[in-house]
């Protein structure tokens, strides 16, 4: 089954580790730490497609949700025990937490945007005022600010001490898949089904930059830590790399395939169908969860030879994320050497000037 989302994890705790979860259509979590021969463990528990998934802050706990109206915490250990929250009454589509771990925003099919104490594990209030499914909601950096997107096509910001709309930005032509902010959380960007990125400084409520680099809806994008460059990813198959600061794409990464190019070999029906679907909300009854064979294991190492059909495409599919990682490690690497060249070259400038600014005045 394909996967539906990925979250990567750096730092765990004391020690330095790479984590990484996955969330698939088959229903089910899977942990992998790339230390050389290191187990990977699967966890059950969502009795429907897994659409969103989160690490906390701290890396001690995961967040999933899914279409089967739930939300999980999960402690990322070997054996992987969970707790439920019955979080909506229509399928959740995000996750995430506040940066300080406490607080946990839910987004759903249902309309609503829900906060959770994380401490006490019990749900708090309801944000209401979209009125068509909020695809995804997300925290600000320092939590009072949380910003959602809804099939209404608006952006709405809400504040989390009075619990009320402050902004609205809409769109007459689609809606955004994701929002997120930037890391000094004076600006969002979205990614539009109808192929744009855009960013909206909410200090002044303006329009900053508009994107239209993909031929396809963009799903996810990504911030750097820096805030100076954007990752976009599409359904055309693409990842784009964004330089914010002179407001110009400087790479794109290829290797997905779309569902264009691989028309002519779709299935004619069957578990392979669900592979080639966007949106879950679409999926045909063939592709229910419910009509693929479950395993009876809460937890398992890789399968025997027997029982590798499955896991096998999850190895693939996790083999093309490194790849991709590495891809990423090496642009982020080029882009650093940039900076610093371009730094080198402003405090040589700078020196420069203040040599020429001491000599002026030796003369005079």
């Amino acid at each position: 089954m394909r996967p539906a989302c990925v979250c990567v994890l750096t730092n765990h705790g004391l020690f330095f580790c790479f984590l990484i979860v996955t969330a698939s259509w088959d229903t089910f979590l899977m942990l992998w730490n790339l230390k050389p021969q290191a187990r990977a463990f699967r966890y059950v528990g969502h009795k429907d497609v897994v659409t969103s998934v989160q690490f906390s802050p701290l890396g001690n706990l995961l967040a999933s949700a899914s279409r089967d109206r739930t939300v999980r915490l999960w402690i990322p250990d070997k054996k992987g025990k969970s707790s439920e929250f019955k979080a909506h009454t229509a399928p959740v589509r995000s996750v995430d937490f506040s940066a300080d771990g406490q607080f946990l925003v839910t987004a759903s099919e249902d309309k609503s945007i829900k906060i959770w104490n994380m401490f006490r594990q019990r749900f708090l209030y309801s944000l209401y005022r979209h009125t068509h499914w909020v695809r995804c909601a997300k925290f600000s950096p320092d939590g009072r600010l949380i910003v959602s997107c809804s099939e209404d096509k608006t952006i709405k910001i809400w504040d989390t001490t009075n619990k009320q709309c402050v902004n609205n930005f809409s769109d007459s032509v689609g809606f955004a898949n994701f929002v997120d902010f930037n890391p000094n959380g004076t600006c969002i960007a979205s990614a539009g089904s109808d192929h744009t990125v855009r960013i909206w400084d909410i200090r002044v409520n303006k329009l900053l930059q508009h994107y239209q680099v993909h031929s396809c809806g963009v799903n996810c994008i990504s911030f750097h830590p820096s805030g100076n460059y954007l990752i976009t990813a599409s359904s055309d198959g693409t990842l784009k790399i964004l330089d914010l600061l002179e407001g110009r794409l400087i790479y794109t990464l290829q290797g997905h395939t779309t569902i264009e190019n691989s028309g002519r070999n779709l299935p004619d029906k069957g578990e392979d169908v669900c592979g080639y679907f966007l949106n879950p909300s679409v999926m045909s009854p063939e592709c229910s969860p419910t009509t693929v064979k479950k395993k009876t294991d809460d937890l398992s190492d890789f399968p025997s030879e027997s029982q590798r059909s499955i896991p096998l495409a999850v190895t693939d599919a996790l083999e093309h994320i490194m790849e991709q990682l590495n891809v990423l490690t090496q642009t982020v690497s080029i882009l650093e050497q940039r900076l610093t060249l371009t730094e080198d070259k402003l405090k040589d400038c700078l020196e420069n000037q203040h040599k020429l600014f001491s000599v002026v005045q030796q003369k005079s």
